[in-house]
């Protein structure tokens, strides 16, 4: 028997099966159709609650710290990016109007197995976001509450590890008389460990206001799409009146002095906020999972898509210069940036307002985020890569409700527990692979299929043939030196391992280079497959480890299950 990892799943056959109401897996049953009502209105109002989230009330500070005034540019150098995937998706949700994002595009250019490894790095990608999201609304909830003097347990609120991690730490400083290390906030950790009850020698720490949020939303992903519109536009309208308002009011305190010197720390300095400023862009995608509950997907999707971003971006670098206005840069390596800076001022009432927006606007992204992850599931599950129960569609909610439950569990036990250092990190080199696949699928779509996507939507072609090979050639001319440095023979496997990542990047620039020139590739998805790579390469290798493990797990998961059960090896098409 031959095997073949890389059959694909034919565009005609993919349309054919939505119009013919496929959906459980199992039968054609018109009834269990998802509900079609989103509009465009509705999908950019749903790419700004997912992009207008964590990132503007906290990452954002941390960015502005290393990066200064000058953190600005990384957001427009992020945005330029995002925007080039974001047309890449645009297209192919114009093509392929079907739940599944980034996983579905896959099986469609590159066959099976790219589509399986994408589709298990979306889940990754949104588990882990979930999970960050979930714990960062705690915290900001929980702030909230003591804002009106109410006072949650710290054992309540905070993973086990936290807490142990800080008691410890205290005892090692107070045993090297280092008392004045001992911050209030690891003095917080230190009594939830102190005050817990204990089971034995166990004891009970859990952060329950991450999972009562992930219970809450799921609940309302799981009712319907229609409950979740509703809740999506009135928190995202809400929101950005509140951000509005903070760029206005912030505007009068401004000091221009400031913003200088605008980069303080050189380009090295705004590149070290590029996971946080990333992990802030990556709701966008999640739109592409609606696909099936769009009136008009080939027309409204890539809108949503393109809207939500031009937007969210304008209003990122306004908040960067105000923020970085307001205060010295160094003072913004703080959780809730938006709120100290107004604190600064003497605005304190303001804050308040804030931690207030902060909580709608994280439950916001979560709420997004949910909805998305049981879409690639049921995808998965109907081409027979997953189980048939997580492509059951309710016949009343007519939501992916296994699906929905199973993805409110994978967040909601690990938000009780889990310690997340470098969870940005670890979202952003997943959705940047994504994101990669998606730019490289469109330069495979086959030329016949672009001839039959009369109005559609479809990327401007810009003939890359001179323009990609002189910007690689000037790119060696103009960093010469750091390449020379780069492949120096005389460094240790530490100092190597950091630049393999960067090894890669050369290796894609020179062959995308020589195929530009070749095949006349088009312009903007070869600049999206390059810009996103790059950007990977930012995020260090340990990153990269981490994620190769992730996919070496996935692969296990499919040789042993998915390939044998797949719709495609049962000749279903």
């Amino acid at each position: 028997m031959a095997f073949n990892f890389f059959r694909k799943k034919p565009l005609s056959k993919i349309l054919n099966d939505i119009e013919s109401g496929y959906s459980d897996g199992e039968s054609l049953d018109t009834n269990a159709r998802l509900h079609k009502v989103l509009k465009v209105r509705d999908l950019t109002f749903m790419g700004i609650a997912a992009v207008i989230g964590a990132g503007i009330f906290s990452t954002i500070g941390e960015a502005s710290f290393h990066g200064g005034p000058g953190v600005t540019i990384l957001f427009i150098l992020t945005a330029v990016t995002c925007g080039f995937s974001a047309l890449c998706y645009a297209e192919f949700a114009s093509r392929i109007p079907v739940s599944g994002s980034a996983y579905t595009y896959a099986y469609a250019s590159f066959g099976e197995l790219i589509a399986w490894i994408i589709g298990w790095d979306l889940l990754m990608e949104y588990a882990i976001g979930n999970i960050a999201v979930a714990i960062s609304w705690s915290e900001y909830f929980t702030n909230l509450l003591e804002g009106f003097n109410i006072h949650v347990p710290s054992y309540l609120t905070m993973d086990y590890l936290s807490a142990y991690r800080a008691h410890d730490k205290i005892q090692q400083l107070t045993a090297a008389n280092q008392l004045s290390e001992i911050t209030d906030n690891l003095r917080f950790q230190a009594s939830a460990w102190e005050n817990a009850p204990a089971l034995g020698s166990l004891k009970l720490i859990a952060d329950i206001p991450a999972l009562l949020i992930v219970a809450l939303i799921t609940y309302l992903v799981y009712i319907g799409i229609r409950e979740t519109k509703k809740a999506t536009n009135a928190m995202v309208m809400l929101k950005i009146g509140v951000v509005i308002a903070v760029i206005i009011l912030g505007a009068f305190y401004i000091t221009p002095a400031n913003w200088s010197p605008f980069l303080p720390n050189g380009f090295g300095g705004v590149m070290k906020g590029v996971s946080g400023v990333f992990f802030a862009y990556i709701g966008f995608d999640a739109i592409s999972t609606t696909a099936e509950e769009c009136e008009n997907p080939q027309r409204d999707l890539p809108k949503g898509m393109i809207y939500s971003l031009i937007i969210c971006t304008i209003l990122y670098i306004l908040i960067a210069l105000v923020l970085t206005g307001m205060v010295n840069y160094k003072d913004l390596q703080v959780g809730d940036p938006l709120a100290y800076v107004f604190e600064q001022v003497g605005l304190t009432k303001i804050s308040y307002i804030i931690s207030v927006s902060a909580v709608i606007a994280t439950a916001s992204v979560l709420l997004i985020f949910q909805m998305g992850q049981p879409r690639i599931w049921m995808s998965m599950s109907r081409d027979g890569l997953l189980p048939k129960a997580f492509s059951f569609i309710h016949p009343k909610y007519k939501t992916p409700t296994f699906s929905t439950i199973v993805t409110g569990i994978v967040v909601a036990v690990p938000a009780l527990f889990m310690n997340l250092t470098e969870v940005t990190d670890l979202t952003s080199i997943g959705t940047l692979f994504a994101f990669v696949l998606v730019c490289g699928g469109v330069l495979l779509l086959p030329k016949e299929e672009i001839e039959q996507s009369k109005g559609k939507f479809k990327i401007p072609y810009i003939n890359s043939k001179y323009i990609i090979p002189v910007l690689f050639i000037v790119g060696i001319i103009t960093f010469w030196q750091p390449l020379i440095m780069l492949i120096s023979l005389t460094k240790d496997w530490h100092s190597l391992k950091d630049d393999l990542p960067y090894f890669l990047f050369i290796l894609l620039s020179a062959t995308l280079a020589v195929l530009s020139f070749t095949k006349n590739l088009s312009l903007i998805p070869v600049l999206g497959l390059l810009s996103c790579f790059y950007l990977m390469t930012e995020l260090g290798y340990t990153n990269w480890l981490r994620f190769l493990i992730w996919l070496g797990m996935g692969l296990i998961v499919y040789f042993s299950y998915s390939y044998k059960n797949s719709r495609l090896n049962k000749s279903s098409y």
